[in-house]
């Protein structure tokens, strides 16, 4: 390779990136979309919870078949096709008018197509590019998706303000599609592809031989192997309640709550971008760390600190940013996404390499799954309640469990090996 590029796996991990930025376009716009829909639909914070649900749900349990979907058919197709049904899906959302069809775009189309790239893509592609600084390029992908929280949720907001939601639902719709063409023309599924060893290979890397049976079958013969392992339970259970605390219940409904207090919904939308930046820092950080440290501990750390944090939110809302929540804001963001680095590394290091990204996909999976359950119950709280209080309560408590779960792994050893049907 030219002095420009010195491996090819650079410019595959770019292209990558800008992917996941893409793709984390639509996932921004609940929080900025929820009081619009109210006030156009009058559709309460409930109906619109449903739907976000619907979307984290599928988001999630689409991954780990993604993960086999990639193996058969190629990282480059799956992820040029999960573009196109975000776009599909974006742009639907403007002549919508009932609550289903909210549910259909929003929830599945996006949810399919967000969960077709989301975390395994960024595993698969590190996986089989990177043999040095694996866990510091995982840090970089998984932060893309902060980068688009990031990049979209002020200009969204300001074009909800000014324009109206189906602008922003528009530019979100192009923005996926735009990064069509860069995925087409650069990805590749190996370097093998391109005569190309993994960067920081030092012999060839053999191609682990294609599980028995079509992508759904590599997917639910992974899950049932996997089922037999503590460490499972531990990781999945963990994630979980990373994903409750996360996109759930901070990514749906900080907007909504700011709101509830004053606060205008460009201001609040601007504190969650401030969260993008932060967690830019803290992944790659903790991708770093991930190279050096205890992926238990760092888990153990985390989750921790995230549910003291979560259990003073309540009192931090008021109609403008102070110092106290500016402070909130930076800590939360330094620990949004930090997790997800030293959980790809135990699935790797606990079940192996290739299956380990298929398990890290269920992982993912109970991540959205405990992200859908925290929106749905997050805004039943506020319908019934009239406050989101004991939704922050709760959600810290859990990461205080989530804590003690990460710590409790244990240390990798042999686990049930999948056997064809």
């Amino acid at each position: 390779m030219s002095r420009l590029f010195p491996h090819r796996a650079w410019p595959v991990a770019f292209v990558a990136f800008v992917a996941l930025v893409g793709a984390a376009g639509f996932r921004s716009t609940p929080g900025v979309l929820m009081v619009p829909l109210q006030d156009e639909f009058g559709w309460s914070r409930a109906t619109t919870s449903l739907a976000v649900s619907v979307n984290l749900v599928l988001y999630g349990l689409t991954a780990p078949f993604a993960a086999a979907l990639m193996d058969r058919f190629g990282v480059r197709r799956v992820t040029a096709a999960a573009l196109l049904l975000i776009a599909a899906g974006s742009g639907l959302t403007v002549g919508m008018s009932a609550s289903w069809q909210l549910v259909a775009c929003w929830g599945v189309l996006i949810g399919l197509g967000t969960g077709s790239m989301a975390m395994v893509f960024a595993a698969t592609v590190t996986g089989r590019w990177f043999v040095r600084h694996r866990g510091l390029v995982i840090g970089v992908l998984t932060a893309g998706g902060s980068t688009g929280q990031l990049v979209f949720l002020p200009v969204l907001a300001v074009l909800v303000r000014d324009h109206g939601w189906r602008w922003a639902s528009l530019a979100t719709a192009g923005a996926a599609l735009a990064v069509v063409p860069l995925v087409v023309l650069v990805l590749r599924d190996r370097p093998a592809d391109v005569g190309l060893l993994p960067y920081g290979a030092t012999g060839p890397v053999p191609e682990p031989p294609r599980a028995p049976g079509g992508p759904a079958g590599t997917a639910l013969r992974t899950l049932r192997g996997s089922l037999r392992s503590r460490a499972f339970w531990l990781l999945a259970g963990s994630f979980f309640v990373c994903g409750a605390t996360t996109n759930g219940l901070v990514g749906t409904h900080f907007i909504p709550a700011a709101h509830d207090h004053g606060m205008p919904e460009t201001t609040a939308a601007n504190l969650l971008a401030l969260v993008g930046i932060f967690d830019i820092v803290g992944t790659v950080a903790s991708g770093w760390l991930t190279d050096r440290v205890d992926a238990r501990v760092l888990l153990g750390w985390y989750y921790a600190l995230r549910g003291l944090s979560l259990l003073v939110l309540p009192v931090l809302f008021a109609s403008t940013p102070h110092p106290s929540m500016l402070l909130f804001i930076v800590f939360y963001g330094l620990d949004w996404v930090a997790t997800v680095p030293p959980t790809i590394a135990l699935a790797r290091s606990v079940f192996g390499a290739e299956r380990g990204t298929i398990v890290f996909g269920w992982v993912f999976a109970a991540h959205q799954l405990g992200a859908a359950v925290a929106a749905a119950v997050a805004g039943a709280l506020r319908t019934r309640l009239g406050s989101y209080t004991l939704a922050w309560w709760g959600a810290g408590a859990l990461c205080l469990v989530a804590a003690v779960m990460a710590v409790s792994i244990g240390r990798p050893r042999t686990v049930p090996a999948i056997v064809a049907d």
